[in-house]
């Protein structure tokens, strides 16, 4: 039976905070299961904690890509993927693995990494490979997780445009929910559903992506508030 329209994510004036300050107050939101959503914001807006109090409600359906990647340098690509399954795995099992890698993983994580362009560094260690390529092996590994949800934060900031468009198209072929945090304007108005705007410790624009305008989305930046509702075509939170 399909899920899709099922609420998988509630916020009803929820206060967030971090490290006893507070952060986001009173937030109201729902997301449904099947969404594309694009968090986008000021830094310090509250995005990053927003991401992780959704992942808190659905930590066993949700694959989460944080901004600190939180790879192991010394290991390989390989077994910074494969880290995504390890959970499921018992410590013999992982250990093996560790050691010699088992035949079904190779497969699955090779073909994997060549949809990340990570195949010719499949082997070497993370600590030898560009920012770009650290953060695709960071993505590969919650797509290995084979979760039904998505949460990214900022995943695709140290990939160029055209590769981070590919990017975005393979998350969302593998996921049916998509929450992400980003900066790209143009990304979030043309590859989303739907776009939460922060600021000022709450939500201020929670909109289809396509009844926002490039001017909008250049206001919520400049904290344009004014600017960022004028003409809003859906309704303001």
């Amino acid at each position: 039976m399909s899920t899709t329209g099922k609420v998988i994510f509630s916020l009803v004036e929820h206060a967030i905070g971090y490290k006893n300050q507070s952060v986001l107050a009173a937030v109201n939101l729902t997301i449904k299961a099947g969404e594309t959503v694009a968090i986008v914001g000021a830094s310090g807006s509250g995005k990053s904690s927003l991401l992780k109090t959704l992942y808190a409600q659905q930590r066993e359906l949700a694959a989460l890509c944080p901004q600190q990647s939180m790879l192991v340098t010394s290991l390989s690509v390989y077994h910074n993927i494969y880290i995504g399954q390890l959970q499921r795995h018992n410590i013999f099992y992982n250990l093996f693995n560790l050691i010699r890698p088992f035949q079904q993983h190779l497969h699955d994580i090779g073909q994997l990494s060549a949809l990340l362009g990570l195949k010719a560094q499949l082997f070497k260690s993370v600590d030898r490979l560009s920012g770009g390529q650290q953060q695709r092996t960071a993505v590969g590994r919650a797509l290995y997780q084979k979760k039904s949800i998505f949460l990214g934060d900022e995943p695709l900031s140290s990939i160029d445009p055209i590769q981070g468009a590919a990017l975005l198209q393979l998350i969302k072929q593998r996921h049916q929910t998509v929450v992400i945090v980003l900066h790209d304007k143009e990304m979030a108005l043309n590859q989303f559903d739907r776009v939460i705007a922060l600021a000022d410790g709450q939500v201020v624009i929670d909109c289809a992506a396509n009844l926002l305008t490039a001017q909008q989305m250049d206001a919520i930046y400049q904290q344009d508030f004014s600017a960022a509702v004028a003409d809003l075509a859906c309704d303001n939170i």
